[in-house]
């Protein structure tokens, strides 16, 4: 099921029409209807808080079912399932279009939170006190909601909204510090991946490897993955793929009697030149001045 408009969503839920076309603001308990057993997806934005006393949402085929609260935050048109869903304690959802946005720095910057590529199971776990936070910043959009709107209705709804996603994104670097020993794991999967991508023959037959591979391999989203990593080694998924090719390559250079572009091949590259381009970017020197001066 698409709902396109966020009328459509309220009507079909059977609660009042929003206050705004563009912005519907929702708190919800154990006794509000659910879409159960359905895919669905939006055309705005989703970002909503809950706890589950039984049930689970799908993303794809992930599953993510908590009975502890919860934060997920979608873009238009993501899809997800809900299976069975009983809700526990109270909840919100702020539904925004992206029209409603046109003229204000939310517009751009919206784009640029990458939790809203994030899978549902990866969604942010608030502790005690962040969940104060994220009802406070609600309850004051809510608020101006439902206040009679003026010429600074929307302004304040908006600033809200930019506090509560600043917050959102703070709190998921506290996420990523409490889950390092994940992380670490993260890490030796994500290595161990890669050797096997490496395999004599793998990577010649089917390219270089992307984050996207390596991302689905580890059940996770591409964004997610390498927000991840960043955290945990400073460098991205991209960044680390790069260091293990510039790595098997200087191993290739200096240990047989493969031509450069025979090491291109076999890495995965379908350009020689693309992988000498790369080869310097990463060591300052191409292929075969490091060759060269190695074994000088």
């Amino acid at each position: 099921m698409h709902f396109k408009k966020i009328g459509d969503l309220f009507d079909f839920m059977g609660v009042p029409a929003p206050e705004n076309p563009l912005l519907g603001l929702i708190q919800f308990n154990n006794t509000s209807p659910v879409l159960c057993n359905k895919e669905v997806s939006y055309g705005f934005y989703t970002i909503c808080f809950k706890k589950l006393e039984s049930g689970a949402f799908w993303y794809g085929q992930t599953q993510y079912d908590s009975g502890k609260g919860f934060m997920y935050f979608l873009r238009p048109d993501q899809k997800l399932t809900i299976h069975d869903v009983v809700i526990k304690d109270n909840g919100f959802t702020i539904y925004i279009h992206e029209d409603y946005l046109i003229g204000h720095p939310l517009y751009a910057e919206l784009r640029q939170y990458d939790f809203f590529d994030y899978r549902i199971n990866e969604a942010l776990h608030l502790s005690p006190r962040e969940k104060e936070v994220m009802w406070s910043l609600y309850e004051k959009m809510e608020s101006e909601y439902h206040n009679n709107p003026d010429e600074f209705s929307k302004s304040i709804i908006l600033s809200h909204l930019d506090s509560l996603l600043k917050y959102a994104q703070r709190f998921y670097k506290r996420q990523f510090i409490d889950r390092k020993p994940l992380a670490g794991a993260t890490v030796t999967k994500f290595n161990a991946i890669l050797n096997a991508y490496f395999a004599p023959h793998f990577a010649e037959e089917n390219g270089l490897p992307t984050v996207h591979y390596l991302a689905s391999q580890l059940n996770l989203s591409p964004k997610y993955l390498s927000d991840l990593l960043k955290q945990e080694t400073g460098k991205t998924a991209l960044e680390l793929i790069h260091l293990y090719i510039i790595s098997e390559a200087k191993n290739m250079l200096i240990s047989g009697e493969q031509s450069i572009s025979e090491i291109a091949y076999r890495l995965g590259f379908e350009n020689p030149p693309y992988f000498s381009r790369l080869f310097k970017k990463e060591t300052g020197m191409s292929p075969s001045d490091y060759k060269q001066n190695t074994l000088n």
